[in-house]
């Protein structure tokens, strides 16, 4: 009786190590497969930026979608835009995220419109999207970013990203948005 208790006590270990490791190689694969899709990368990072009030964004991953080299340019006010690099782009968040003190509220990027364009090794993904603060009564904030990606070792990277906001007189053209 004994010998049959410890087979099945062995039995469920490996049971349980066989189902760990099956589950962690289909997340991996799962993480990975972003990376054969420039508009999936994308998508990616929109995901990653918005997340539940008490929680923050995986910065690592967000940084993780660029190559090193990346340009990211950015409308900060209605007469400025600022260039950055990754570590730029993470801080300027991080900065807001506690100024505007979002880590009690929450934060979304949704994506309204999204067009990819592929070419060889190159790609532009061209977003229309609305960021926005649960429960607070200002509506949605629209924009528009311009994706760049390259593909390198069979993966696609953000190599840049400009940033524009509607304001008055220049409103997202209809045009930017995807028709169905």
């Amino acid at each position: 009786m004994a010998a049959r208790v410890i087979v099945f006590k062995s039995m469920s270990v490996i049971l349980l190590i066989f189902i760990l490791f099956t589950h962690a190689i289909g997340q991996e694969s799962q993480d990975e497969n972003i990376f054969h899709h420039p508009e999936a990368v994308v998508t990616e990072i929109y995901k990653l930026v918005s997340f539940e009030a008490g929680t923050t964004a995986d910065w690592e991953r967000v940084k993780s979608l660029f190559v090193d080299e990346a340009v990211i340019v950015l409308r900060t006010s209605v007469d400025s835009m600022k260039i950055m690099d990754t570590q730029g782009f993470v801080d300027l968040f991080v900065r807001d995220i506690e100024r505007y003190e979002l880590e009690k509220t929450g934060f979304k990027e949704k994506i309204l419109s999204l067009k990819p364009t592929v070419f060889g090794d190159f790609a532009h993904v061209f977003v229309v999207y609305e960021a926005s603060i649960p429960d607070n009564p200002m509506p949605p904030q629209r924009g528009v970013d311009s994706f760049q990606l390259m593909k390198k070792d069979g993966q696609w990277r953000i190599v840049s990203i400009v940033n524009e906001v509607p304001m008055q007189g220049n409103p997202i053209p209809e045009s930017f948005y995807l028709k169905e």
